[in-house]
Order: C-alpha cells, then sequence, then structure tokens
C-alpha cells in the first residue's frame, strides 16, 4: 500500500484546523526524534506481545487497524509485519515523518484524536505507550472514546492503555532520568499532583550540530485517570464487554507499575 500523510480539517470541532493542531503539538513535534531514538522500538516489542494474548486471537486475518496517535510508527510496523493493514492517525507532523520511515506500508493521517473523522471502519483500534494520558479531561477522553466507536465495525475491538492515578500510591511523587550519548543529551524531570492528577514533564535536551550544541526545552503533560471513570466513559461511547489488564502484574511490563490496558468492544 502507498503510504501517504495528509492534514485533515473542518470535522466538525474548532480545534481540528491547521494552524491549531500545529499549535496543539509543536512540543511533540520537538520530541519525535528523541522518542524514535530510544522510545518506539523499546515499548513496541512488550505492546505486541501483549496483543498476542488479548488481541491478535480475536482479529480476522488481514484484519485492519487503526492505530490511534501512531507517533514515530515502530508499533505499526510491528503490525504490518504480522500481516495486518494499518492506518495510522498522529497530531504531529515530525512524528508522521519519522513513521512513514518506519512504516512505509502504513496510511498515515494527521489529525487531532479527538477530532478525527475517518471514510473507513476499523476491525480494531489500538492506542498505546500512554498516548491518551495526554488528553487532559475526561470529556475531551470520552470524545476520543466516541470517535473510535464511530470508526469501528460492529463487534470492533478497541485496546489502549493508560498509566493510572494507582502507580503514586507506592511511588515517588517527583522522579527523572537522564540519557547521554556521543551526540545528544536527554534530561527529563517530572512531577506529580495528586490535587489536579497532573504530571508535568520538563525535557531538556542538548543536540550536537557540528561542533556547537544546541539546547531545546518542552513541557508535556499528562493526566491519570481512575479506572472506575474510563470504564463509566467507555460505556458512555458505547462500548460493552470491557476488562482491565495490568501490564506490571499480568505481564510484567515494567515500564510503569501503573500502567493498565483497556480492552472493549462496540457492540
Amino acid at each position: 500500500m502507498e503510504s501517504s500523510t495528509r492534514d485533515t480539517k473542518d470535522t466538525g470541532d474548532t480545534r481540528d484546523t491547521k494552524e491549531t493542531v500545529e499549535e496543539i503539538y509543536s512540543e511533540y513535534d520537538g520530541f519525535a526524534w528523541f522518542y524514535n531514538r530510544h522510545w518506539g522500538e523499546e515499548f513496541s516489542r512488550p505492546v505486541l506481545a501483549i496483543f498476542d494474548s488479548i488481541l491478535f486471537p480475536h482479529l480476522p486475518a488481514g484484519a485492519h487497524i487503526l492505530d490511534l496517535c501512531c507517533g514515530t510508527g515502530q508499533l505499526a510496523a510491528g503490525l504490518i509485519a504480522r500481516g495486518y493493514r494499518i492506518t495510522g492517525i498522529d497530531g504531529s507532523q515530525a512524528m508522521l515523518e519519522l513513521a512513514r520511515l518506519n512504516a512505509p506500508e502504513a496510511q498515515l493521517v494527521r489529525a487531532d484524536a479527538r477530532a478525527f473523522e475517518l471514510h473507513d471502519t476499523f476491525d480494531a483500534v489500538v492506542s498505546t505507550f500512554d498516548s491518551l494520558n495526554h488528553v487532559l479531561s475526561l470529556e475531551e477522553l470520552t470524545e476520543v472514546f466516541r470517535r473510535v466507536h464511530a470508526a469501528l465495525h460492529s463487534d470492533g475491538i478497541f485496546v489502549f492503555d493508560l498509566n493510572m492515578e494507582e502507580e503514586f500510591e507506592t511511588g515517588s511523587r517527583e522522579s527523572g532520568f537522564d540519557i547521554v550519548e556521543e551526540d545528544h543529551a536527554c534530561m527529563v524531570r517530572s512531577r506529580y499532583d495528586p490535587r489536579e492528577k497532573l504530571k508535568r514533564y520538563e525535557v531538556t535536551m542538548f543536540n550536537l550540530d557540528g561542533e556547537v550544541w544546541r539546547r531545546s526545552d518542552l513541557t508535556l503533560r499528562q493526566r491519570y485517570y481512575d479506572s472506575a471513570d474510563v470504564v463509566a466513559a467507555l460505556a458512555e461511547a458505547g462500548f460493552n464487554r470491557i476488562s482491565i489488564h495490568n501490564a506490571h502484574r499480568e505481564y510484567g511490563l515494567a515500564l510503569s507499575d501503573g500502567r493498565a490496558f483497556f480492552l472493549a468492544r462496540r457492540p
């Protein structure tokens, strides 16, 4: 399949214009190279293993899957290698440019997860690596769920993961990590506000440009949800047969102790 990337406009939500999408996702554009280099492949492998258990046995051969918030495309590439047809959506142009290189057989669409509309419908929709934690209100998360519901065939499957508030019952509210290599360095510091249920990531990156180091700074935010609220939002959007799978306890995925995978069906 020939890959394509296009801007999506005028889908009934005033945020989903080219200008606004560029503003919303500009921070992710600046982070795309780091995500591609250090995280995309690392996370896609264990996610595909989890999908071997909770998703793939329920799909027909050659199923059409929508990868919502597809990032730099490593998960899409893994799904294509398993024989599935893939459409990917992301709001970041820089992420999609890398996804085109990593998954050239995927069809790529630039759109906001809260406002997308597609002509096709899908056997399954997936959204991984806590992408939906970046949707910062329960009302907007419910709107994402409605859009996904509209994009699925009858009896279609929706699988996504979220970092849950339960992560912070035993974990630190402040954390960080550093990555230093010969031509770049990245420092990430995070803090969780339990009153607002918001986690703020302060990211500082250095890249070696010839003999000059270039610095860039950005801020990323996530909302942490209670599982009961997520289940209620899924039901409000029209889903049923909802199940929750703890990534650490059930599958040994230790990237986050509070990560849960949700599986829901469109009736």
